[in-house]
Order: C-alpha cells, then structure tokens, then sequence
C-alpha cells in the first residue's frame, strides 16, 4: 500500500515564513539598539590596554620601574574612560562588571555575553597596538601581564582576586543604587581612584587585574598562562558576590521596589 504524501496547506508556510521575518525584525531592532554601547565597550577597552599598559613599560634610565606609576596609569584610563564612554554604554571595560550589572538586573544576558566579546576583542585589539607601536620587547619581558607572585599558593592568589574584584563591585552597585542617582558627577573621579588605589594594594601580590579581559590580551599576545584561570574565576566571583550581597542585604525595599518599576519600564 502505497502512502499519499501530503502537501501542507499554503498557511502554515505562510506562518513559517512570517515568523522568520518577525525574528529578523528582532534582531535587527536588537542590533539598531545596541550596537553603539557594544561598540563603545570595544573601544574603551581598547584604549584601557593600550594606554594603561603603556603606563607598564620600562622607563629608560628609570630601574626599578617606579611602584605607583602603573596603578595610577591604569586609574586615570578609567577615568577618561568612564567620562568618555560612560554616558552611552556604561563604560563596564571588564567582564565581571558585566556579570554584575547583569544579576544586579540592569541589563539582559545576551547584551551582557555580547559586551564581554566586545571587551575581550577591544583588549587584544589595544595590547595588539601597543606591541606595533613600542619600542620594547614586551612579548619576553611579559610587559603588562598579570601573574601570581612566585612565593604564593595559587589559592592564595584566587582569594585575593576575588576581594579586590568584590570591592570594584560594590563600588558599582553603590553608584547604581536609586539613593545615589543624583549624585552621579564625580563617578569618573570614583572609580579612577578606586582602581588606582586597588592596584596599589594588591598590584604586588597578582597584578591586581579585576578584570578577565586585562588579563586575557596580554597573556594572549605574550602566550603567558601561568596561572591565567585565576583571573576569569576570581574576578567573577567577586563581581558575582558583591551584587547579590549588595541587592539582596543592602539595597532598600523602597529602593529595590522602584528600581525593579525602572527596569520593567526600561524594557518596554
């Protein structure tokens, strides 16, 4: 017995047909949306890299390299950084911000993935600049990568990694607090001297990294990896903690009411 092989109705290829289109609309509203923030993220951390790390580079004459020169260098980056791109996409320039403004709910999962491929690619772009541009054998000297101190356990160097990280979040979820909002002038100031003044501090112990795609772009270009997970899972962790502690014990319920009413508006 032979089976009729039935043709679909012509509706169902004309609902077929609407559905992709109404995906492709999506997408493209999705793309005309955001494009400029995800764009804004490649750049500034661009120019994290490529001028921060300059601020690495051996001085000629100049040995050892002054302590406070890269911490205040790589600060005051963030510092233009945050005044330059800030307005428009939050100027994050590192992938445990991200994470953190994504629990803390100010932004979606996929813009966030796509904000951290933005930063990861700005940075090897900016590291990638600097090795053209400098007369200096980064690639041996391993200039500006962030590594482990020998004389520590690398757990050691996760836990520290992890505080620094969780006081940049809480610094975040500071600003983003409703309370905070008309107080917003000197963020630039804030985190510049926060990053500075972290890297002083634990600059020694791992390079104080706080941020995966710092450390990605050097340990990428120099094909340095010792001890390379330790800035991917630190970082995030602290991010991580520091915006749940933060939005779950801290953040007010008057507070947390009107900023959920802010976020549900911001989406429609």
């Amino acid at each position: 017995m032979v089976e009729k092989m039935t043709v679909p109705p012509s509706s169902q290829f004309v609902t077929v047909v609407e559905s992709i289109e109404v995906k492709k609309k999506g997408v493209a509203t999705w793309c005309a949306l955001n494009w400029k923030p995800i764009l804004a993220e490649f750049v500034s951390t661009m120019f994290l890299l490529l001028l921060g790390c300059m601020s690495c580079i051996p001085i000629d004459g100049i040995s050892p390299h002054p302590p406070m020169y890269s911490p205040f260098g790589f600060g005051l980056m963030v510092l233009f950084n945050i005044q330059s791109f800030g307005h428009i996409s939050g100027a994050h320039m590192n992938p445990s911000v991200t994470f953190t403004a994504v629990l803390w709910g100010k932004m979606s999962i996929v813009l966030g993935i796509a904000y951290v491929i933005a930063q990861c690619l700005g940075a090897i772009a900016g590291y990638g600049i600097l090795l053209g541009v400098t007369p200096v054998e980064m690639v041996a000297d391993g200039v500006c990568t962030t590594q482990p101190h020998p004389n520590h356990y690398i757990y050691q160097a996760l836990i520290i990694e992890i505080f620094l990280s969780a006081a940049l979040g809480f610094i975040n979820c500071a600003v983003w607090d409703p309370v905070n909002d008309d107080k917003q002038d000197s963020n630039p100031i804030k985190f510049g001297l926060t990053i500075a003044g972290l890297s002083i501090v634990g600059g020694p112990l791992t390079g104080a990294s706080m941020n995966p795609a710092r450390s990605f772009a050097p340990a990428l270009w120099t094909w340095t990896w010792n001890g390379h997970w330790i800035y991917w899972v630190g970082p995030m962790i602290g991010g991580g903690l520091a915006g749940l502690l933060y939005k779950y014990v801290w953040l007010g319920k008057s507070e947390a009411k009107d900023f959920e009413v802010q976020r549900l508006n911001e989406r429609l």
